[in-house]
């Protein structure tokens, strides 16, 4: 015990010494149950009430700095009547009314090229001819098979034709040999045609006597027997002379008689022309008996007459088939078809060795010369039609439904200063382009006014989608909600003043408005010419820029700008220390007041 040093404590004493520390922190107890919670909700309203003092004194702040720093004063424009105009602008090209690049369908070497470059053409001008002496033998090779397929056709048409059995002249059917559904062949008879109206005599004359005599000469027959004399006229007279057995030199004539019904086969006749008798006696014979026959073979399809029926010259008898023969006219027609095709690509062949302008236009290039060898579809020249000029531009989807054909358009080039076209619009595609999510439509405009203008120039066009003449014109922003328009006391239309409180000296008046632009709008009804039209514009001093604001639980907080025109709160971190408060905007030209922080941590 002795040996113990005096910073020792015997351990027991140690104890003894902590136990009324240990005894008092257990005397402090913690709330539970429902204080605990009435103890949470307390803190968040003292934040929440926190919070809001400093947001209200914020605003507070920073409305009473833009109300001393901001100075509104009013412009005023006389309301006069003027044109309200509204378009669409766009730039593109200029293009040619048309163009065309001349190629040649054939090859061979340019003989002739009579036109230069800035030449003016009409359409269906040569340009150029190329040697063309092998196609035209070409050409005369199809003419030739052209013609032998015709004939080659009109000898089938020809035998076709013979299918119909036809009487070769007139008569009455004396006997019909054939019936429907015989196979006959060719000159086999079909008919026996007999007309016995007329009968013919042949006798005998002098040589002499008969070469005086003419067909259609009167004559007297005397019917032997009876006696009994008719009529007669010579139909035909030979001029071949027979020697009879007596040494006589006589001529055989052939004298018609109408048959009164009495008149048959090989009764005997003498006759007299002009006082000169017969030689000797001749018999009657009908005029007319013809034996009908076949011209090709086939099949009988059909008898048209019946015997004892009297028929016309060239009236059909009766009807053939053969497919042998419809098959040989179907045959020779291809054959003519396709030489006539044949003949019909040599003419057009050769017609491409002579190149004409397909329209009216200007040289723009020319690239082959006479002499020159020249491959088929090469390109020749290059004509441009600069009658008039085209541009395209591109409309956007929410644009084009105000776009329509006859609407007028305000052309300028940088290429041309101080000159303006005017176009027209020609069409308006429905074709939409669709790009990053935005579609445009095409839309042609026409100038017809190009001195100046060439082809490749870019353009500004503007489109004029509406306008409005002689109406009061007043700036857009003159108007204001509720279509209040504010004007100087004194002017005429104060009269139908608003009982809406207004600045002194002037008072509100209602308008309705009509046509505006960018800048202008038209007033169709409210105000009138004389009238004083005032808006305001609010200016602020060039330095209106101050400390101050907040940062809510936290010190040194930043200053902050918003957008040109804008006001707002950006909001910053909350714990901690050194945090970002609220930004606010100003208006254009200024910051947001900014200020110190609320008391917090570091």
């Amino acid at each position: 015990m002795e040996n113990m040093t005096a910073d020792a404590v015997p351990e027991t004493e140690q104890r003894k010494a902590k136990a009324p520390e240990k005894q008092k922190a257990k005397a402090v107890k913690k709330p539970r149950g429902k204080a605990a919670k009435a103890l949470r909700i307390i803190a968040i309203l003292l934040v929440l009430a926190l919070l809001a003092t400093a947001v209200y004194w914020f605003l507070h702040r920073r409305a009473a700095a833009a109300d001393s720093a901001a100075e509104i004063s009013y412009v005023t424009v006389q309301a006069e009547k003027g044109s309200v105009t509204t378009s669409l602008s766009g730039s593109g090209t200029l293009e040619p009314a048309n163009s065309y690049t001349v190629t040649t369908l054939v090859e061979g070497e340019v003989v002739n090229a009579d036109f230069e470059e800035g030449d003016h053409v009409t359409a269906d001008t040569i340009l150029y001819t190329i040697d063309s002496s092998d196609a035209a033998t070409g050409t005369e090779k199809a003419q030739l098979s052209l013609e032998q397929a015709q004939n080659s056709y009109d000898k089938a048409i020809s035998e076709l034709d013979k299918l119909n059995v036809k009487a070769s002249a007139a008569g009455t059917i004396i006997e019909l040999d054939v019936a429907a559904g015989d196979e006959i062949g060719a000159n086999q008879t079909v008919a026996v045609i007999r007309d016995s109206s007329v009968m013919t005599l042949k006798v005998d004359f002098p040589a002499d006597d008969a070469k005086g005599f003419y067909v259609g000469q009167w004559a007297v027959v005397t019917l032997d027997g009876s006696l009994e004399s008719m009529p007669g006229t010579i139909s035909k007279v030979s001029a071949v002379d027979n020697v009879l057995s007596t040494g006589q030199i006589v001529r055989q004539v052939t004298i018609d008689v109408k048959n009164p019904g009495g008149i048959a086969v090989s009764r005997v006749a003498t006759a007299v022309v002009a006082g000169i008798e017969s030689m000797d006696s001749g018999e009657f014979s009908y005029k007319t008996e013809k034996t009908i026959m076949a011209g090709v073979s086939g099949t009988v399809s059909a008898i048209k007459v019946a015997e004892g029926d009297t028929v016309k010259d060239g009236q059909v008898l009766a009807t053939l088939t053969s497919d042998s023969l419809s098959d040989a006219v179907d045959n020779a027609y291809q054959n003519l078809r396709n030489a006539q095709l044949s003949l019909d690509n040599q003419n057009d062949t050769l017609d491409n060795y002579t190149i004409t302008s397909p329209i009216d236009g200007t040289i723009i290039d020319k690239y082959y010369k006479a002499g020159d060898k020249v491959s088929s579809g090469r390109s020749m020249c290059l004509i441009y039609d600069l009658s008039y000029l085209t541009l395209s531009l591109n409309v956007d989807e929410l644009d084009i439904s105000q776009v329509q054909v006859g609407q007028t358009a305000a052309i300028t080039a940088d290429a041309v200063e101080g000159k303006t076209y005017e176009g027209v619009v020609t069409k308006v595609s429905v074709a939409g382009t669709t790009s990053g999510g935005v579609t445009t439509y095409p839309v042609t405009i026409r100038v017809d006014e190009t001195d100046g203008l060439l082809p490749g120039m870019n353009v500004d066009a503007k489109i004029i989608v509406d306008s409005v003449e002689d109406v009061i014109v007043i700036p857009s922003q003159a108007v204001e909600r509720r279509n209040r328009v504010l004007v100087t006391s004194d002017s005429p239309s104060a009269a139908n003043a608003l009982e809406d409180q207004a600045p002194d000296g002037y008072v509100y008046v209602e308008v309705t408005t009509g046509l505006s632009d960018d800048s202008n709008v038209a007033i169709l009804s409210g105000l009138q010419e004389g009238d004083t039209v005032a808006y305001a514009v609010v200016t602020a001093p060039s330095d209106d820029t101050t400390t101050g604001g907040f940062g809510m639980f936290g010190g040194n907080s930043n200053r902050g700008t918003a957008p040109s025109g804008e006001g707002g709160y950006n909001q910053g971190n909350y714990s901690g220390g050194n945090n970002s408060g609220f930004s606010g905007g100003a208006p254009s030209g200024g910051s947001a007041p900014s200020g110190g922080g609320m008391p917090g941590g570091n």
